[in-house]
């Protein structure tokens, strides 16, 4: 489930994606990016739709995902619900 980044409260939002900004350790090349710019680079893309923020009804989770990765979760949903039917 899709949860629109707007409706969360600010500081609940800034805490999801610094905890994803850490967990993440995304590689930014030779050059050294502060937590903050990280953070700010994830919100950016939050509102332009680049990365979503989803709902795991599985595993009880939030996760911040990229569109992309988003769509391939949806098709493989929907290939595993076809093989059940």
């Amino acid at each position: 489930m899709l949860i629109p980044y707007q409706q969360l409260p600010q500081e609940t939002l800034d805490n999801l994606i610094e905890h994803y900004v850490l967990r993440e350790g995304t590689d930014y090349g030779d050059t050294e990016v502060s937590t903050e710019s990280k953070v700010a680079q994830v919100k950016a893309q939050l509102k332009s739709g680049e990365a979503l923020i989803v709902f795991s009804e599985l595993h009880e989770s939030v996760n911040i995902v990229s569109k992309q990765q988003f769509q391939a979760m949806q098709a493989q949903e929907d290939y595993e619900y076809q093989r059940i039917e």
